[in-house]
């Protein structure tokens, strides 16, 4: 007996064989791969590790604040109309006490002057008449030759005209300090700061003519916060920055008995040296050095600045790096204070950490801790 197969179950039968010949070849395949073992993570970096240390730094009290001379003298005339004949120095002179700066035409005191000493001579003269008028009437005064009326007259004029006498040698001697005052002098040894003096001019007195740096002493006027005032007491040492970059040392003068209601601050005032590269006018920082304490610091290549912020990259157990944002304080030499965000014990990498991001894997190598003073924790090497 024959049978013969339908055509559709023929190709129902090879579609099956084909499918179970696929199935076959994926387990095949998929095998292997699972019994491969996980790739290991490459380190980004090799590096080297530090830890906070207790260093001693000093104390310090940051101030900004303006250069001012420490007195500045106003110099100007004192004779009345004047004209100004000749000027003798100009802006940054250095002067000393009793220099002429200035002089006035003295044509017109002199004038006064002899006019003076000529009526003073013939009051005199008319002194030594009514001098000798009385002596005669002193001895006249027993014998009755005189009355007593005419004894008293010869006696008044002689009183009248010593009078008119010490009232002309007034006048003369006033006509003599005019004088003096045609040349103007250097009340003190000093720097001249400004100049409105011109040759030529007519001037009232009181007018200024110069103004000068007296001794040539300049002074810092640092504003501090009020809570920090307490710590600063006369005497103590000062560095001053200028905006020329020259660092001045300076001497604590005094401290400003009040402080501004407004902004909170007190002014101190710092003797500066003579002659140095400071200008009156010139803003400047500063710094008080208070006393010293110990603090948790590490090298400041340890720390990063990323948005405004102060970041350490901290190495766990398994290598990987961790960004932390800590706090930071003073600098001393190579060394960072760190006030906050940190323990004492943990590692973190000591320079390189611009070339990782936090979950970095990184390899570390030990190494010998670096001196304070090196200029780096010496570490970081791109792989």
């Amino acid at each position: 007996m024959k049978y013969h197969l339908q055509p559709r179950w023929i190709v129902l039968a090879v579609a099956s064989l084909v499918l179970l010949g696929l199935a076959s070849l994926a387990l095949t395949d998929r095998t292997p791969e699972a019994k491969k073992p996980a790739a290991q993570v490459k380190p980004a970096l090799t590096v080297n590790l530090t830890e906070p240390q207790r260093t001693t730094l000093p104390m310090k009290i940051e101030a900004n604040g303006n250069l001012a001379a420490w007195q500045e003298a106003s110099i100007g005339t004192e004779a009345n109309g004047l004209r100004l004949a000749e000027v003798r120095v100009n802006v940054g002179d250095q002067v000393e006490r009793g220099q002429v700066l200035a002089t006035f035409a003295p044509d017109m005191i002199l004038a006064d002057l002899a006019q003076m000493r000529a009526n003073l001579a013939q009051e005199e003269a008319t002194l030594a008449e009514a001098a000798a008028n009385a002596q005669r009437a002193r001895e006249l005064q027993t014998t009755g030759a005189l009355s007593a009326q005419q004894i008293n007259q010869y006696l008044t004029a002689e009183r009248t005209a010593q009078a008119r006498v010490e009232a002309q040698r007034a006048i003369a001697r006033t006509q003599q300090l005019r004088l003096a005052q045609t040349q103007v002098l250097a009340p003190d040894r000093g720097v001249i700061s400004a100049r409105s003096a011109t040759v030529g001019a007519v001037l009232p007195a009181g007018q200024e003519l110069f103004r000068m740096i007296r001794q040539g002493r300049l002074e810092w006027r640092a504003e501090v916060s009020s809570a920090d005032l307490a710590y600063l007491k006369p005497g103590m040492s000062a560095s001053v920055t200028p905006a020329n970059g020259t660092r001045i040392k300076g001497t604590l003068r005094m401290v400003a008995p009040t402080v501004d209601a407004a902004t909170r601050m007190g002014l101190v005032y710092v003797d500066l040296p003579a002659h140095g590269a400071a200008k009156a006018g010139m803003f400047a920082r500063g710094e008080f050095e208070t006393g010293s304490g110990v603090a948790l610091t590490l090298p400041q290549s340890a720390v990063l600045l990323r948005d405004g912020f102060s970041y350490v990259l901290r190495v766990g157990a398994d290598s990987k790096v961790a960004l932390t944002k800590v706090a930071v304080g003073r600098r001393a030499g190579e060394r960072i204070e760190i006030t906050g965000g940190l323990d004492a014990k943990a590692r973190v990498v000591a320079a390189g950490g611009g070339f990782l991001s936090d979950g970095d894997t990184v390899r570390v190598v030990e190494s010998a801790p670096a001196p304070k003073s090196a200029a780096s924790a010496s570490g970081a090497q791109a792989r």
